[in-house]
C-alpha cells in the first residue's frame, strides 16, 4: 500500500498527537477485535521519537507497522506514542506502556545516547526491546532494525565526489548529535570524501551537526558557512531532505545555484526540489514499509516463541554488545530514477511530488 493523501494522514496524525500530549497510548484494533471479549495474544508498544526531522514517523512508520502487525495477528494490540522530541516524555511513555501490559517495545529513541534507561526499565519488567531505525547505545537491546546507515552516507559522499568540481569546497550538515544514525551517515560520507580532502581534490570548508535536525538551525549554519567561505561553496552534503531544504534557502539568498546538494528520506518536498526545481540533486530513499515489516516480523517471532535468526543479516556494536541486526539497503534517487523507485514502489505519487505543500 502506498502513501495515503496528506490530508487523511494529517487528520490521523492530529489525533495521535493529541492523545500523545495527554500521555495516552493509542490502542489500534480491528472491528473484529472490538467485537471480541478475548484479550489480545500480542500487545506491543511502538514508540516513535519526534516529527521535526521528517514526517515519516507519523505518516509512514506508524501505519506501516500497524498494518504489518495486523497481517500477522488481526487481534494484535498496538500501543502507539510519539515523544515529540522529549527524552523524559519518551521514558514516561515506556513506563506507561509497560504498566499497561506491553509485552515488547519497539523504540526509535529521541536520544540514542541517553536511552539506556529505557532498556533498564524494560529489563526490570522482563520486556524485550527492539531498537527501531535509531540505535539505542550502551544497552543490551534484543535486536536492531534499520537501514545500512553507513551506506547512506557513502551514497551521499559518492554523489558529492562525482559532481563537485575539482578543488571545490564542500559543506557538510550532518544531522542531530544525539542521533547515532547521524554519526553513521557522517562516517560513511567521510569514508568516501576524506581521501579526496587529504589529496586536495576537494576541500572541507565547514562541517556541523544540527541539533534536533532542526531546519531553522540548519539554515543558520549554512549561512555561517557561506560567510566563513565568502560564498565559495561548490557542494553541500546535507544528511537529510529537511537539512537540504534549509541549505538551499541559504544558497538561494546568496544567488548560488547549480551546485550538488544531497538529501535523505525521499520526502515529497525533497523530490519536488530534485524533479521540478533542480535545486536538490539527490536523496536517499529508504523503503520504510520494508523496515516496518522487518520490525513487525521480528516482534511477532519473539512473542510467539519462534527463532528470529532468519531475519538477522548483521550485527551492530552499540557500546554494550554487538546487537543482532536487520539492516536494509538504501537506494539513491535522482531526477533520472524517481519514476522507477519511489513512484513504482507506491511510496508517493506524482501529485504529491508536484504539490508537496498541498498534501
Amino acid at each position: 500500500m502506498g502513501k495515503k493523501t496528506w490530508g487523511i494522514r494529517a487528520s490521523i496524525a492530529s489525533a495521535v498527537l493529541a492523545a500523545s500530549s495527554c500521555g495516552v497510548g493509542l490502542a489500534w484494533s480491528t472491528s473484529a477485535q472490538a467485537a471480541s471479549s478475548a484479550a489480545p495474544k500480542v500487545k506491543i508498544a511502538f514508540l516513535m521519537p519526534e516529527t521535526t526531522s521528517s514526517p515519516r514517523w507519523e505518516y509512514d512508520d506508524r501505519p506501516d507497522f500497524i498494518a504489518e502487525m495486523k497481517k500477522l495477528d488481526p487481534n494484535a494490540q498496538i500501543i502507539y506514542n510519539n515523544a515529540q522530541g522529549s527524552e523524559s516524555t519518551q521514558l514516561q511513555q515506556v513506563e506507561s506502556a509497560i504498566t499497561n501490559g506491553a509485552q515488547l517495545l519497539v523504540v526509535a529513541p529521541v536520544n540514542g545516547y541517553a536511552a539506556s534507561t529505557i532498556v533498564t526499565e524494560a529489563s526490570r519488567a522482563k520486556v524485550p526491546v527492539i531498537s527501531y531505525d535509531r540505535l539505542i547505545m550502551n544497552a543490551k537491546v534484543q535486536y536492531y532494525v534499520s537501514f545500512n546507515n553507513v551506506e547512506v552516507g557513502r551514497l551521499q559522499g559518492e554523489y558529492i565526489a562525482q559532481h563537485t568540481k575539482k578543488g571545490g569546497t564542500v559543506v557538510m550538515l550532518d544531522g542531530a548529535p544525539t542521533d547515532p544514525n547521524a554519526k553513521q551517515f557522517a562516517e560513511g560520507a567521510h569514508q568516501v570524501l576524506d581521501p579526496l580532502f587529504k589529496s586536495g581534490k576537494l576541500k572541507l570548508g565547514y562541517e556541523q551537526y544540527t541539533q534536533n535536525w532542526d531546519s531553522a538551525t540548519a539554515q543558520t549554519e549554512m549561512e555561517q558557512a557561506l560567510t566563513k567561505l565568502n560564498n565559495k561553496v561548490n557542494g553541500v552534503l546535507a544528511a537529510n531532505d529537511n537539512l537540504a531544504g534549509a541549505a538551499i534557502q541559504a544558497l538561494t539568498q546568496q544567488h548560488i545555484k547549480g551546485i550538488p546538494v544531497t538529501g535523505q528520506d525521499a520526502t515529497d518536498a525533497g523530490l519536488h526540489r530534485i524533479y521540478y526545481d533542480g535545486t536538490q540533486s539527490m536523496t536517499v530513499y529508504k523503503p520504510i514499509k520494508e523496515e516496518a515489516k522487518a520490525a513487525a516480523d521480528l516482534a511477532y517471532d519473539i512473542l510467539t516463541g519462534k527463532k528470529a535468526t532468519g531475519l538477522v543479516n548483521g550485527s551492530t556494536a552499540n557500546g554494550a554488545a554487538k546487537i543482532p541486526s536487520v539492516l536494509l539497503t538504501p537506494i539513491m534517487v535522482t531526477k533520472a530514477n524517481v519514476a522507477s523507485t519511489v513512484i513504482k514502489d507506491g511510496y508517493t505519487t506524482w501529485a504529491h511530488i508536484k504539490n508537496p505543500a498541498q498534501q
